[in-house]
């Protein structure tokens, strides 16, 4: 790293399309200082304000520190530039790099999903397991695998990315599916995010699957077996994601994993679809909640960073 003196705390960064959070992390996970500002449109905006950020922090905490930054899509490794962001203002720079540039340092970027299954896995729900797959539900469906404590990124930085697969196992009233923003049809993502789950529930147009579980709490038929069928959808997918990945344990995050009733459905489900004899795979709520996204970030660099 280019600063004068070896850093002595992680920095992480968490960028979405509404807010930029900053927080310090020492050696152990222990938080020093936490930032949260409004991101500011456009892209050199958007750097400016992170740059500061950054060194409001090393201002107040003195020393110098590692800065790692999660960001809603990845770098291309064939062109170094931002894809698949959907904060769109990124996509097409070469955000490592300019940020690196106005730091004066080297800085690490990650997806977001990736960042969470990282904090999830080094001091969250994941700690001290080989093996984390960790999936977000909100508004898109993202999911990041962290194996030995390392985020497995792919030969095009795209492992992990189950919420463009297709629903396995559709029935025909499932078939063709929901046009994705992918541009193909029958995404996960249509399915089990939270307006997946409110389209399902309430029809075209609906998007706020907030309220459904106190609906079926309430006795409402439609949101009962709304909910039903999204665990159903749910456990597909993630049975697909053991049979491939079969890891330790599966942490959920994003708005959908405060449904409480995922934690007993989701697991009494898979054995219908996992390729196994049993299937004794957690299926975990997350630790760090909102926090795991830039915790995540300021693990993306080691201990002793090289």
């Amino acid at each position: 790293m280019n600063v004068s003196t070896p850093p002595t705390y992680r920095i992480g960064i968490d960028l979405g399309g509404t807010k930029i959070e900053a927080a310090a992390l020492a050696d152990d996970g222990g938080l020093r200082v936490r930032r949260r500002i409004p991101t500011p449109p456009g892209y050199d905006a958007s750097l400016a304000a992170m740059v500061d950020l950054v060194r409001g922090i090393e201002a107040e905490l003195g020393g110098s520190g590692s800065v790692g930054v999660g960001i809603p899509g990845v770098i291309s490794p064939a062109t170094g530039l931002v894809k698949n962001a959907n904060s769109i203002a990124l996509n097409g720079h070469p955000f490592d790099r300019d940020l690196a540039e106005a730091l004066g340092r080297a800085v690490r970027v990650d997806n977001d999903a990736n960042c969470f299954a990282l904090s999830e896995a080094a001091d969250g729900a994941g700690a001290g397991r080989h093996g984390v797959f960790g999936a977000i539900l909100g508004t898109g469906c993202g999911g990041g695998i962290v194996i030995g404590g390392q985020v497995l990124q792919g030969r095009h930085r795209i492992a992990g990315e189950w919420g463009h697969t297709p629903l396995p196992w559709p029935s025909a009233d499932e078939t063709p599916g929901n046009l994705c923003w992918c541009g193909h049809h029958n995404c996960l993502e249509t399915w089990i995010s939270g307006p997946g789950l409110a389209r399902d529930c309430d029809g075209p147009g609906a998007r706020d699957a907030s309220a459904i579980p106190a609906r079926a709490a309430a006795g409402e038929a439609r949101a009962c077996e709304a909910l039903a069928r999204h665990a159903d959808r749910l456990a597909r997918g993630l049975a697909v994601v053991i049979n491939l990945t079969d890891p330790d344990v599966i942490v959920l995050g994003g708005g959908l994993s405060n449904m409480d009733h995922l934690y007993a459905e989701v697991p009494r489900l898979l054995p219908r679809y996992v390729f196994s004899d049993f299937v004794h795979t957690p299926v975990v709520r997350h630790v760090h909640g909102d926090s795991s996204g830039v915790r995540g970030a300021a693990w993306l660099w080691p201990a002793t960073p090289t």
